[in-house]
Order: C-alpha cells, then structure tokens, then sequence
C-alpha cells in the first residue's frame, strides 16, 4: 500500500459546525424540492470549509440517492485535496486525471473527482462515459471552464460553490449558469464566532493612472510590471514591510513575474530571507520552496498568481498586495490566504499597495451578494475608478524629507480647509496659492544657508506641490489636465522667485 494510501486512510472526518450544518440543511432543502435540472450557486468565503460542506453533501447524497457524484475542479491539486476530503467522510472515489483515458471500473465507485478540462477532453473524444450522474459539484464556480461541460449533464442537479459569485468572464454572468444563490456566512461573523483571523489593513497610497486595463479586465502585466520595478516602488515596498511585518512570516502578491523577480533582489540585497515563486518554477522547486517557508518562521515568499488558490498555509502572518487588481475574486482569495486561524493567531496583516482596499472596501466589510449576483454589470460600473481614488489621497511627507524641513514646526497646508476659508470672505482662488507659496518658500530659506541650498531643497517638494495643486484643481468648477499641469510649472516657477525675494529679506534683516 502506497503512503499517499496510508495518508488518505489517515485523514479523519472533519466535525461539522453550526453554520456548516445550517447551509447543509438549505442545499439540500433545494435538492429536495427544486424542479428538475436545478442549478444552485452557494457561496462561503475562504476559510469557511467549502470542501468539507461539499464532502458531506456528497456523503448524505449517496446515502439517500442510487445516482453518482461528480465533483469538478480547475487544479490539480484541488483535485487531490478534495479526494483526500471525500474520503475522509467515507467517500469511495477516483480522481480523472491526464492519466486517465477510459473508466473500466467506473462501477466500482459512486463519485469522481475530475479537472473541467480533462474530463471535457475525455468526454469529447468518446473515451469515457459518465453513467447515472445526479449531482454535479463545481468547485470555484466563479471560472467560466465548467460551462462546457453543463451539455454533458442535463438531467443531474447542478451546485455550483464559491466564495465569490462574479464571473471571471463579464460576458458570462453567474445569473445566466444558475438559477439562485445561497448566501453562507459573511466573512465579519466568522471572524467574530472565532473560525477566521481578523486582518488589519494598512494601505499606502499608489498613483495608478499610468496602468493600463487589458481585454480580460484588469490591469496588463507590462503596465503593472513597469510601475512596480520603479525604485519608487520598491522602496515603498521595502518600507512597509519594515514598517509593518518586520519579522512576520510575508506573502507577497505581484502581477507580474518581473515585479516579483526585482521584490526578491530588492529583500536580498537587504539582507532578508526571501525566495521567489511562480508558475515556471518545477514541482520540485515549488515542493522545497514551500516547505521552507512553512517552516522559517520569518519567511518571505514573492509570487505571481499561483498561490491564490489551492494554497494553505496557516502561520502565514501579513498578507502584502504588491499590485493593483480590478478583480473582486482575487482580491478576496489573496487575502484570505492569511486568513487562517492558529493557536496563538488570531490577527493578521494586510499591507495593500495598489488601492484595493479603496476600490473594494476592507476585506471584512459586509457584501451584497446578491446584488452582486443578479446584477454584476451594475456593481462593476460603479466601482471607484483610479482618478476618483487618487483625489482622496492625503499627501504625508516622507521622514527623511521632513527631516530636512526640522526648523519648520508645521509643513501641512489643508487645501479644502483653506478654499473654504477664502470663499467666506470673498476673496479669489488664487489666493490659497499665495499662501501656500508663502509657507513652501519660507520652510527652504529657514532650514537651509545659502540661496542656492533654499532653491535645491525646493525641488524636493515636488510631490507635496503636485498634491496641492490636484486638490486645489478639485475646488475649482472647471479644470482640464492642461490647466493644472500649467498651474504646477507656474507655482514651481514662482516658488523660486518667492524663494529669492525672501532670502533677501532674510539677509537685510540679519544684524550686522
């Protein structure tokens, strides 16, 4: 016997918990009582036991039916994990797949865990025919590769699971596949009832209107891959982590495998303990590296895309989103890996450095599924767009350029506020430009002693006037990009003559 056997024989029932048994109870009440050909949607968010409330479905199923299961997924190793789950639950069956061409013993087992493609492939080249099927579970509904196996299954009732029910396909909207959804429980309760960590979130404001949208929707690879490897960026990185997961076990989430390739030399370099991990890397490479972030309790592993699903891995500690994503599914599937509870964990980090915590909300807030579901076009119209998020962003000066700005008690200037205040007495616009010139000269004569240090400290304030002046445009009724790109060359360009004019001062005014 094989020691994959021994390990299957190995895995015992998992105990059911309340809320488990309760979306137990709904399902079936559907199964049940729901007309024929009956496609039902259920969702449960990451680390709620999806695969153990479908292990039991599939076990009161056999119990109580004379008809076969089929169980689909779109990875290999979910397709492992959920034999070994099955089995678990005294589940008699066979995994389909590339191995597989022809099921001789088809009869010898009463479900089968198969990939959507390969069974597809089998399917259509007649090699094999599933007999007496009258459930079909589909793992991760949310893809869109099951519907080319619905035709092959037109008299089994349908379940479709998911945490997140939005198709990957905008063009193929969950509504048009399944009749209903069944909502578990929100992420917040699970939280609360003690079954999920609970994520704090610190987001770093990211100008993203350099990224372009590719035709699936979401940010490109390139675009992402040429904002992120800037040393801008990569600093940024590097001083969150320093700043919040110093020490903590660190996944971290690129677009791109150039990003995540320069995130490795960047943490090297630095004299941290980092490996890299993506798609192109070998089972092997995978297999040992993922054993030793397991164990190396300070680890920090960079990857791309590959362990967003079919990963876990419960000591992880700070989750760092090192992209930007217009995808509601892979912004809850990348932090729910961090999600898992120890002895010991009941928190983890979330350091997002692509606004996503902007665009979607924080990974705990209430979601209307529902709506979601009946109305996906509607939701994902309305999401907030880069330029929307980016007008909100609170410029802080960086410490080591405050620093330089020591002399100075207060380097803050509250656009909003002061428009407010020159509205009230009937003054122009113009007038908070003025002072916030006045402020940004004085701050370069005080802390510096010559002219010509006062002027090069000034090009240092480059991102604080950028700021000033987008929130400056935001109060005026009108403004084209034109206009506020010519307001900032022209306030850099008063900026020096300010500056000028008031280190004159300064010198008549010194005492002889």
């Amino acid at each position: 016997m094989s020691q994959n056997t021994l390990e299957i024989q190995r895995e015992e029932k998992k105990e059911l918990y309340a809320y488990q048994k309760g979306d137990i109870d709904a399902i079936f009440d559907r199964l049940d009582n729901a007309p024929p050909k009956h496609h039902l949607l259920y969702q449960l968010p990451t680390g709620g036991g999806k695969t153990v409330i479908f292990s039991e479905i599939v076990r009161r199923y056999l119990s109580h039916n004379d008809k076969k299961v089929v169980v689909l997924t779109h990875r290999i190793e979910l397709c492992k994990q959920t034999s070994k789950m099955l089995t678990g639950f005294g589940v008699t069956n066979k995994i389909i797949n590339s191995k597989v061409k022809e099921l001789p013993d088809q009869n010898d087992f009463s479900c089968f865990v198969a990939m959507v493609e390969t069974l597809k492939n089998r399917i259509n080249d007649e090699k094999l025919h599933l007999d007496n099927i009258g459930l079909v579970i589909i793992d991760e509904a949310h893809y869109n590769s099951f519907r080319k196996l619905l035709n092959s299954f037109k008299n089994a009732f349908i379940l479709g699971v998911t945490a997140t029910p939005l198709s990957s396909n905008i063009k193929l909207p969950m509504h048009q596949s399944y009749h209903e959804l069944i909502v578990g429980d929100t992420i917040g309760s699970l939280i609360d009832k003690g079954f999920l960590a609970k994520a704090t979130t610190y987001s770093y404001d990211v100008g993203l209107t350099s990224l372009k949208v590719g035709i699936n929707g979401d940010y490109t690879v390139k675009s992402s891959d040429d904002l992120y490897t800037n040393t801008l960026m990569q600093e940024k990185l590097l001083h969150a982590y320093t700043e919040r997961s110093l020490g903590k076990k660190t996944l971290i989430f690129n677009n791109g495998i150039h990003t995540s390739l320069y995130v490795y030399e960047t943490f090297r370099e630095a004299g941290y303990d980092i490996r890299h991990l993506d798609n192109t890397s070998s089972s092997e490479e995978r297999k040992d590296i993922l054993q030793w972030f397991k164990k190396t309790p300070d680890a920090i592993l960079t990857s791309v895309g590959i362990l967003t699903t079919g990963f876990d891995e419960p000591t992880v500690e700070t989750i760092i989103l090192n992209r930007a994503t217009k995808s509601l599914t892979l912004y809850f599937q990348m932090i729910g890996r961090g999600s898992r509870k120890l002895p010991g964990k009941d928190e983890f980090t979330v350091i997002d450095l692509g606004n996503n915590a902007a665009r979607f909300g924080l990974w705990s807030d209430p979601v209307n599924w529902q709506h979601i579901f009946k109305s996906p076009e509607f939701y994902l119209e309305n999401l907030r767009d880069d330029h929307e998020i980016e007008m909100f962003f609170k410029y802080s000066m960086p410490p080591e350029l405050r620093a330089k700005f020591s002399k100075t008690a207060d380097v803050s200037f509250d656009v909003d506020e002061e428009h407010k205040l020159i509205i009230k007495q009937n003054l122009r616009s113009k007038v908070v430009l003025d002072k916030s010139l006045d402020q940004h000269a004085g701050m370069c004569v005080d802390n510096t002693e010559t002219l010509q240090e006062a002027k090069m400290l000034a090009k240092e304030l480059e991102d604080d006037i950028e700021d000033r002046i987008k929130r400056y445009s935001k109060c005026l009724s009108q403004c084209s990009k034109n206009y506020r790109e010519w307001l900032v060359d022209d306030y850099k360009q008063r900026l020096t003559l300010l500056i000028g004019k008031k280190y004159r001062e300064k010198i008549m005014n010194e005492p002889d």
